[in-house]
């Protein structure tokens, strides 16, 4: 039994919805799925003047109740079928005060479904600013509903929307636009009768979307696909009917209410910039500065904060040896768990700058000029611009990226979008990246503001971009297809960014990091920590023997002799053992078996590699001598050579390696239930291994 009042929030793309949504719920928040579908499901709590908690579901945005994903089709599913988990009290509906006439067309149609509807109406400081007058009291009267005035970006209506909400509550008022029933009478009463439906617009709706209903039987489909054909019913006519209706039905409310003295001075503004942010020359040059400001900032930004938190692991480790009881729960502990977690955790800073400069470009709308500009180049290697939005959300994670390709339409262009955005570099490859950048590239700055390190940062990314266009070019080849994709975006005004929503999104972001990184590595390294730490006991027994020699003992001091016992131990431990069955087919690529052992754990996900190095060498290094996983990697040599481990050759090899191969599961399981067919993950992670052993062992070859 539902026991809070639930509200949708509902409206077009780039309406300030998640602005609103944030503002009510703060951080109260949690990322589901709708039920039998894979689209992400965000939810969080709010609470009303009169103390009641709300639920407050935020649906995908959408145009109009006429999907073209599967995001947009969960909308009106929500919103028709009584029986979803999700299905609201309450519905508002986010509207941009700039562009009323488009905004109001989904009004009309939630309207129509017989929900109780709010009108949020935002950014209307952005329309004082431009010269729009709006008589909201008249708006309210006309439409029969209510109207709240919000600047979301400012924070300011808020309260007056969850007044409005707890008044709609009590009072629930119900409201149609046009008479939908002459559209297609005769289908409407019989899809009426057929389903037990009360409400018109949802019958038509119905006959509209009836195959991709999850609520629907076999049968029920069957049977509306009949009265179709039945009634020789025809989507296209009906849906370009019933839109004009719509149309002039809102043209006569915005007749009374809208008053434009001038053209909007944002929209001069903007284009004014977007004449040098769009060009086809300087537009890609100020995107390449202001990617070198980002990475130059990431590693000026995060050097003290990561000293602190590497000071603190390092502590904590010594505390740990030091006060608890000696034993194989003490060495799992410190050894194990807490060098794994250490190994990653102090990255949290980058991390943080990473997604917080992110959530600025997409915020001030620069990420939408970076949209645009990409087009042109996704044309030309066979893909359209709508690709562009999972490779550039493939900078953060390209398991929601993957998922936001249901856009997508055209079959040859969604298949190929999936297939390559694993290849952008996500944020968890960044503590690969830094930590190795750190080992062998020099802290120098180049005219004394450049850093070299960012540079080489920086570098990755775009190599790991050009390899994903290069192979979208390759697979445009192999993959046949005859449709014809077409993309259309809407570029809003640019606006300063919200510093609130700023901050929430890069908290969040930091705390799925943390807990989804966090999971795997403790599990990782408990289980690494025992591999590491046992081995075949008649090999241990002999090395046991070995350094208890009077003889051996005489030549060397007590701590050389606790060092090199454990990097036996480790050598012929059950992991180490692993380690050495893939040494010979990873040591062209001048990896070792200890790396070995990394590129296997690291598959779960690929920041584990820094935790699997740090357990590594917390457990073969000297418990009394506390080093960052930087400095033991920095000062590892080979047992056979004597030589540095991490060379300049072996760090760029692997970079390289991580940038190019698929590395991680849920990466893989994304893929299998978005495209519903094994034969693609697996395709995915082959040629992947391919271009990264194939790229690394080149890089290599070159630089040793």
């Amino acid at each position: 039994m539902k026991n809070k009042l639930r509200v949708a929030l509902v409206g077009n793309p780039n309406t300030g919805k998640s602005t609103i949504f944030n503002a009510l719920t703060g951080l109260n928040q949690k990322i589901g799925n709708f039920p039998g579908v894979t689209v992400d499901k965000k939810s969080g709590v709010s609470k009303l003047a009169d103390g009641r908690a709300i639920e407050i579901v935020d649906l995908p945005g959408t145009y109009s109740l006429y999907p073209k994903s599967a995001d947009e089709t969960i909308v009106f599913e929500v919103l028709s079928d009584k029986n979803n988990s999700s299905h609201p009290d309450v519905v508002v509906i986010v509207a941009d005060a700039t562009n009323l006439k488009r905004n109001l067309l989904l009004y009309t149609q939630i309207s129509d479904l017989g929900l109780p509807v709010i009108i949020a109406l935002n950014m209307m400081d952005l329309a004082l600013k431009s010269n729009m007058e709006i008589d909201v009291d008249t708006l309210a009267k006309l439409l029969n509903v209510q109207v709240v005035e919000l600047a979301a970006r400012k924070s300011q209506g808020i309260e007056g929307l969850k007044k409005a909400i707890e008044f709609q509550s009590l009072i629930p008022l119900q409201n149609s636009t046009i008479d939908v029933e002459v559209i297609a009478p005769d289908l409407i009463k019989d899809i009426s009768d057929l389903l037990g439906v009360d409400n018109p617009y949802v019958a038509l709706q119905i006959a509209h979307q009836y195959k991709n209903l999850k609520y629907l039987s076999k049968a029920q489909i069957n049977q509306i696909e009949s009265l179709k054909e039945k009634y020789d019913f025809h989507t296209q006519k009906s849906q370009a009917a019933e839109t004009i209706a719509r149309y002039n039905y809102i043209n006569e409310i915005l007749i009374d209410t809208v008053t434009y003295k001038s053209v909007a001075l944002e929209e001069n503004i903007s284009n004014k910039i977007d004449h040098y942010l769009t060009h086809k020359v300087w537009g890609f040059v100020i995107f390449i500065a202001i990617l070198f400001a980002i990475f130059q900032s990431i590693f000026a930004w995060s050097e003290y904060p990561m000293a602190i938190i590497q000071t603190v692991f390092v502590w904590l480790a010594e505390m740990g040896h030091q006060y608890l009881p000696s034993g194989v729960l003490t060495d799992l502990l410190v050894d194990g768990v807490l060098a794994g977690l250490s190994g990653v955790m102090v990255f949290i800073p980058q991390i943080a700058l990473l997604f917080a400069f992110i959530s600025i470009l997409e915020d001030t709308g620069y990420m939408s000029r970076v949209t645009f500009m990409m087009d042109r180049l996704m044309r030309k290697v066979g893909l359209n611009g709508r690709s562009v939005v999972p490779l550039i959300g493939g900078l953060a994670c390209a398991v929601p990226s993957i998922m936001s390709a249901r856009t997508i339409e055209n079959w040859k262009d969604r298949i190929i979008t999936i297939m390559v955005t694993p290849l952008v570099s996500c944020s968890a490859r960044l503590p690969i990246y830094t930590l190795l950048i750190s080992l062998v590239v020099p802290k120098k700055m180049l005219l004394g503001f450049i850093n070299l390190q960012g540079i080489a940062l920086m570098s990755m990314y775009f190599l790991s971009i050009f390899m994903a266009i290069l192979v979208a070019w390759v697979m445009k080849g192999l993959i046949r297809s005859k449709l014809k994709g077409y993309f259309i975006m809407e570029l809003p005004v640019y606006r300063m960014p919200r510093w609130n929503n700023v901050g929430i999104t890069m908290l969040e972001s930091v705390k799925t990091f943390v807990t989804q990184a966090g999971k795997v590595i403790i599990a990782v390294s408990i289980i690494l920590w025992v591999l590491a730490s046992y081995g075949p006991s008649n090999k241990f027994d002999k090395i046991d023997q070995k350094y208890q020699s009077i003889d051996f003992t005489k030549n060397y001091s007590v701590d050389q002799i606790k060092r090199f016992k454990s990097s036996e131990k480790l050598e012929n431990s059950y992991a180490g053992l692993l380690g050495k069955s893939i040494e010979p087919s990873i040591k062209p690529l001048g990896f070792d078996w200890k790396i070995g052992i990394a590129l296997i754990t690291s598959f779960a996900a690929r920041e584990v590699f820094v935790g699997t190095m740090a357990t590594l060498y917390s457990v073969d290094g000297d418990a009394s001598k506390m080093e960052s996983v930087k400095e033991k990697m920095a000062n590892a040599k080979n047992t056979e050579t004597g030589l540095t481990v991490f060379t300049t050759a072996t760090a760029f090899s692997l970079m390289i390696f991580y940038a190019f191969a698929m590395q991680c599961m849920s990466t893989m399981a994304v893929v299998y239930r978005e495209t519903k067919n094994i034969k693609w993950p697996l395709i995915q992670f082959a040629y992947m291994l391919v271009l990264a052993y194939v790229s690394s062992f080149v890089v290599y070859q070159l630089l040793r």
